[in-house]
């Protein structure tokens, strides 16, 4: 008898236990599954690579993940999966990427920042919508390579979204501040100063969550370690409603990696601090590549001058754009945005279909047109 009761009890309390980790991973997951329940595709193209929108509905810890301490790129991807789908192994790509993005005020006074995301290997997009209930409500935009996702098809696929937040590469806010991700070719930044830790991809979501203006942006940056992902380098693009462009860059040149803002109107994938060291159509070794591509941006804006419109900000993105080229990594334009920071809206092509728009609310939480 006192074998059976024993049995009894172990049985009952494993049985507890599993039902109380059943009752946590519901808590955890309820607010996951509405968000994968907001998923909805956008496009329909025949080469299945396809833009998508997801509503992040989950709670996040922004300090959380900064206090973690982050050595490895597999340390990145923790922090991002720990927060985003906490006990689920899911795998994370760090790619390299190629971009182009400026800022201009149109003839209406709105400021519109434009921006092409250039890859070699063609991926779909996600559009972010986040409204944490300590930041700013903002829109951004992923690429679903980087979760290993082509068509969002099955469950497995959707659970794969979740991190969106976290994985945006350009963005904008409520309050009318617009960042964008842009590649460099110098040796990954790796401070370690005693601040919190940032990487690459959650300066993103700091910016879009915290800053009001351009110059809130550079004092978060400012106040963090700065960890480069996927053993690349990278500078931060970043606009206001007042029209402050600066590109945010961690000279090359300085061995503390100092943080430098200059006020540009346009950026590519070289240092800015450095122009005069940077020639067109090369590698111009830790300073940079894709000054024919600023080039060509700066000529059709500088003969455009005070006569802007969203127009003139496509014609840009169209003269930046990058065909696929086999042998080169950040080249192919996957999506083209051009974000306007006072009518808080977005619109986007994926793929060089500059014809086919997707325009979109941010105010509203709505797609006001899709192709």
């Amino acid at each position: 008898m006192k074998r059976k009761n024993v049995i009894s009890l172990i049985l009952m309390i494993l049985l507890c236990l599993i039902v109380l980790l059943a009752v946590v991973f519901a808590i955890v997951y309820f607010t996951r599954f509405q968000t994968i329940g907001s998923i909805e595709r956008l496009t329909d193209y025949e080469d299945g690579y396809d833009l998508y929108k997801i509503d992040i509905k989950y709670e996040y810890d922004l300090d959380r993940m900064m206090s973690r301490e982050l050595r490895t790129d597999d340390d990145t991807a923790d922090v991002i999966l720990s927060e985003a789908l906490p006990y689920l192994p899911i795998h994370m790509e760090s790619p390299d990427y190629s971009c182009s993005a400026f800022g201009i005020t149109d003839v209406n006074g709105d400021v519109l920042m434009g921006r092409n995301y250039d890859f070699d290997i063609d991926t779909s997009a996600l559009l972010v919508y986040c409204s944490p209930k300590n930041g700013y409500k903002s829109v951004g935009m992923a690429a679903l390579d980087h979760v290993g996702v082509h068509e969002v098809k099955s469950l497995v696929d959707k659970v794969c979204a979740l991190p969106g937040p976290f994985i945006c590469l350009d963005g904008m806010n409520e309050k009318g501040v617009s960042v964008s991700i842009l590649m460099l070719d110098s040796d990954p930044v790796r401070q370690n100063e005693g601040r919190p830790d940032l990487f690459t991809t959650l300066a993103v979501r700091l910016i879009l969550d915290r800053a009001a203006t351009t110059q809130e942006a550079v004092d978060l940056l400012r106040g963090c370690d700065m960890y480069s992902v996927a053993q690349g380098d990278y500078h931060f693009f970043v606009t206001d409603l007042s029209g402050d462009g600066r590109v945010l860059e961690y000279d090359c040149e300085s061995e503390s990696r100092e943080l430098i803002d200059t006020p540009v109107r346009t950026a590519t994938n070289f240092y800015q601090i450095y122009i005069d060291k940077v020639l067109p159509d090369q590698y111009n070794g830790i300073y940079g590549h894709g000054r024919e591509r600023y080039d060509r941006i700066e000529e059709l804006l500088s003969a455009n001058e005070g006569q802007y419109t969203r127009e003139i900000a496509w014609s840009a993105l169209e003269a930046a754009q990058q065909l696929p080229k086999p042998d080169e990594q950040t080249s192919n334009t996957q999506w083209s945005v051009v974000y306007n920071n006072h009518k808080r809206t977005a619109e986007i092509t994926l793929r060089r279909k500059w014809g086919e728009i997707t325009a979109y609310s941010l105010t509203d939480n709505a797609v006001t047109w899709k192709p």
